[in-house]
């Protein structure tokens, strides 16, 4: 990947005045260097699926929707610029074998997987007609730019169901507080955001009081990425440590809690940044709602619950080392380390789950029923 530096973290403000950290062009694709953020901005000019998977593997790119459209389009620059000779059967297998590459990069987040094998069914649905190899290629670079478009719309509904259901659920209030945790704003997903979207529709609607976030040690997205979004949109809001939640609620300075998910069971155990499970049971002990904000392909059908989840485990020096393993050594040589990068929260401490669809709340018998919602919902599981 080749580096492209704008010196300051306001050039990372583009296309209308929104933060963009994938920026594409067919045939282009640049990723803004999130590791970087807020001191500096650098973009990384992404030319082929390994760079892709370089960058989502290193964290230049991170938050689950953002890594499955990074994913989608390296892939995408990668077929566009390509000298290809073979027939369309050789193409589909070109681009399968480098699906299956790309989602080996981050295994926790679900968004990757589904995004991979909705490609995967295109390609192999094209190539049955197709009497060459470009037709194949053509197919798969008009559908990963559609997730593209898609993942905004997606996550500006998330924001508009995500706030018209908090109003009503804490009518009475003339103005709210909220805490979020990690990252899950245009930094994360191709824009807007889904939790931090739907902080930001509460802001556009005046009902948000302030909203709170976590550092999200080791790596700090929070201090340094969603921070940073909420400086931008000029969104009140204060920085607080990890360790500080239950004394933020204890003292009665929050309403809600809205988190993002990498990945969510039929049953709504979710998988979110490494501390949610915490944020959760403290929200739980002091009457708080707690909220998961994500879309529809967060969620995955095919585990019935949390225990199913492969937890990815990162390198011991995010923690050895301050800045998330970029500064200097901070802890003894010699010490072991566990360093999980998500946890699982149980879905009995979520009070409901806001997608792009709707609002998917408990049943009577305090229970989520996902299937049935989707279902309900009609939600299209492919292209076309």
């Amino acid at each position: 990947m080749s580096v492209e530096s704008n010196g300051s973290s306001a050039a990372a403000t583009t296309a209308g005045g929104s933060l963009q950290s994938i920026c594409y062009e067919r045939g282009s694709l640049r990723l803004l260097d999130q590791r970087k953020l807020p001191l500096e901005t650098v973009y990384l000019d992404v030319k082929d699926s390994t760079d892709g998977w370089t960058a989502i593997r290193d964290m230049v790119v991170r938050g689950a929707p953002a890594i499955a459209i990074a994913a989608a389009l390296s892939l995408a620059v990668e077929a566009c610029n390509l000298d290809f000779n073979g027939t369309s059967e050789d193409a589909s297998s070109f681009l399968i074998k480098k699906l299956e590459y790309l989602v080996s990069s981050r295994p926790t987040a679900v968004n990757l997987s589904d995004a991979v094998e909705k490609l995967r069914s295109l390609v192999l649905k094209t190539v049955q007609t197709a009497t060459e190899a470009k037709t194949v290629f053509q197919a798969y670079i008009d559908a990963a730019e559609t997730m593209l478009i898609d993942d905004v719309a997606s996550n500006k509904a998330i924001g508009f169901h995500g706030a018209k259901h908090l109003r009503s659920n804490l009518e009475g209030l003339e103005k709210i507080s909220v805490l979020t945790h990690c990252n899950t704003g245009s930094l994360a997903t191709a824009g807007y955001g889904t939790a931090l979207g739907v902080i930001r529709a509460l802001q556009s609607e005046g009902f948000l009081e302030k909203a709170f976030c976590t550092e999200t040690r080791p790596f700090n997205q929070g201090s340094r990425l969603t921070a940073f979004e909420l400086v931008h949109d000029r969104i009140p809001a204060t920085l607080i440590a990890d360790s500080a939640v239950a004394a933020l609620m204890k003292a009665g300075r929050v309403n809600a809690v809205i988190v993002g998910a990498d990945r969510i069971a039929a049953n709504g155990d979710t998988a979110n940044k490494i501390g949610t499970y915490n944020v959760a049971l403290s929200a739980f002990h002091h009457g708080i709602q707690f909220y998961v904000a994500a879309p529809i392909t967060s969620i995955d059908l095919s585990i019935s619950s949390g225990e199913q989840i492969v937890i990815e485990e990162r390198s011991a020096k995010e923690l050895l080392h301050s800045d998330g393993g970029l500064g200097k050594q901070v802890a003894a040589s010699g010490i072991s380390v566990w360093n999980p990068a998500f946890d699982v929260t149980p879905a009995r401490l979520i009070t409901a789950i806001i997608t792009e669809k709707g609002v998917i709340v408990k049943a009577s018998d305090e229970a989520f029923d996902i299937k049935g919602f989707i279902e309900n919902a009609k939600v299209d599981k492919g292209f076309g």
